[in-house]
């Protein structure tokens, strides 16, 4: 790829987008697979592509994979602000100010709300951390319509009663749900932080230069 060109400007947007689609295709082909076979079993009518893509099975288990990970960077983002590792390469240095710390100053490149100043600016300086917050939000009330949603229509095949929202949001199994996610999350997140401490990737910006002694901070 010419290194003018918009697909190497772009090229690891591109190819995370192109692997979230790729393995969304698959959840969805195989979930709908993995419930008509479950739907079979019991003697219950099968689902086409077109219904079950409002399915609660879809929605829950879509939302609620992409709520623990709005929630994961959310909060990475914000404790990145104060906290440290010490050797890891994704904290901030022990000692001093960094770039990212120092108030903006507005000049002829500087994103419109610096310029703009007042309320603008103010939003525009976590708007990184709101932005995932907003996220997060419409995910979980998401993964919680499709968790209800599914619960419900198991409890109707069965000639069960039916839940409210109120009633399903104590229920433990919607919080399984999110607890089980959450909890990988912060996992993966506490391995790279401790991890690049001490283990190099040559050429990743999440990673030490290769020859860095391992108590120092980047």
């Amino acid at each position: 790829m010419s290194k003018k060109s918009f697909f190497y400007r772009n090229s690891l947007s591109i190819a995370l987008i192109v692997l979230m689609l790729s393995c969304l295709a698959g959840q969805f082909f195989t979930g709908w697979t993995t419930l008509n076979k479950e739907l079979a079993e019991e003697g219950s009518p099968q689902l086409s592509l077109a219904t079950y893509i409002h399915s609660g099975h879809f929605i829950q288990a879509t939302f609620e994979n992409w709520e623990s990970e709005f929630l994961q960077m959310m909060l990475y983002i914000l404790l990145t602000v104060s906290l440290r590792q010490k050797g890891s390469s994704e904290s901030k240095s022990l000692e001093g100010e960094e770039e990212v710390d120092k108030e903006p100053e507005a000049h002829p490149k500087a994103p419109w709300p610096v310029k703009k100043g007042g309320i603008w600016l103010s939003l525009y300086k976590h708007s990184l951390s709101i932005a995932f917050a907003i996220l997060f939000i419409l995910s979980f009330g998401m993964h919680f319509y499709g968790s209800m949603k599914d619960f419900n229509e198991e409890q109707k095949a069965k000639n069960e009663p039916q839940t409210t929202a109120v009633e399903y949001i104590s229920e433990s199994r919607f919080w399984f749900e999110s607890f089980q996610n959450w909890q990988s999350e912060f996992l993966a997140v506490a391995s790279i932080v401790i991890l690049s401490i001490w283990l190099r990737e040559k050429g990743s910006p999440e990673s030490k230069p290769v020859d860095m002694a391992h108590d120092e901070t980047p």
